[in-house]
C-alpha cells in the first residue's frame, strides 16, 4: 500500500510540473495566415478565411507609418512570413518575422541606411507588463499566456500580412 501511495505521489507531482511549462500542444486546424492590423491593434490566426484566434497587440513605440530604417521604432507593413522559433527568447517566446524584405531593403538603400531587423510576434515577459499600449522596438507583443498559444499554432513558413 505504501509503494503505491509513493508512486501516486510521484505521478501526481510531475502532472502538476506539467501544468507551468511554457510550451503548449495544438492539434485543432492549421494556421495558414496571419493578419494584423496595425489600426485596430490586432493580430488574427486565419485558416483560410476563417479565424482562429484574435489577439490584441502591441507595437513599435511609433506605430504609424511602415518601418523604414534602424531604430526608427516602428513596426513593417506588408507581406511576410514566420521565418523562425525562439524559445529562449528575453520575450517569454517568440516568432521571427522574416523583415527586411527586398522592398523594405531598396527601400532603406535610397536612404543610405540600414532598415533594422529582429521583428519578432512575442510575449510581453514580466519586465514590460504595464508599459502601456505602443512599447516595443517594432515587434508585435501579446500577454505572455496568449504568446503560449500562438506559438504552438504557428509554424515556421506561415505567410503574414501586416496591414496599416
Amino acid at each position: 500500500m505504501r509503494i503505491l501511495a509513493i508512486v501516486s505521489l510521484c505521478l501526481a507531482v510531475l502532472g502538476l510540473a506539467g501544468c507551468g511549462s511554457k510550451f503548449r500542444s495544438y492539434n485543432g486546424p492549421e494556421v495558414t495566415q496571419l493578419l494584423v492590423k496595425k489600426s485596430e491593434r490586432k493580430m488574427y490566426l486565419l485558416h483560410g478565411n476563417e479565424v482562429l484566434k484574435e489577439y490584441k497587440i502591441a507595437l513599435g513605440g511609433n506605430p504609424v507609418g511602415p518601418k523604414q530604417i534602424e531604430g526608427d521604432s516602428k513596426t513593417p507593413e506588408g507581406f511576410y512570413r514566420i521565418d523562425r522559433r525562439n524559445p529562449n527568447s528575453a520575450y517569454h517566446l517568440s516568432l521571427g518575422i522574416s523583415y527586411p524584405n527586398d522592398q523594405d531593403r531598396a527601400n532603406a538603400r535610397v536612404l543610405d541606411k540600414s532598415p533594422g531587423g529582429d521583428i519578432f510576434i512575442h510575449g510581453r515577459a514580466k519586465a514590460n507588463r504595464g508599459r502601456g499600449k505602443d512599447w516595443t522596438a517594432g515587434c508585435i507583443a501579446v500577454k505572455d499566456g496568449q504568446m503560449e498559444k500562438v506559438y504552438s499554432m504557428v509554424k515556421v513558413g506561415t505567410p503574414i500580412y501586416i496591414a496599416p
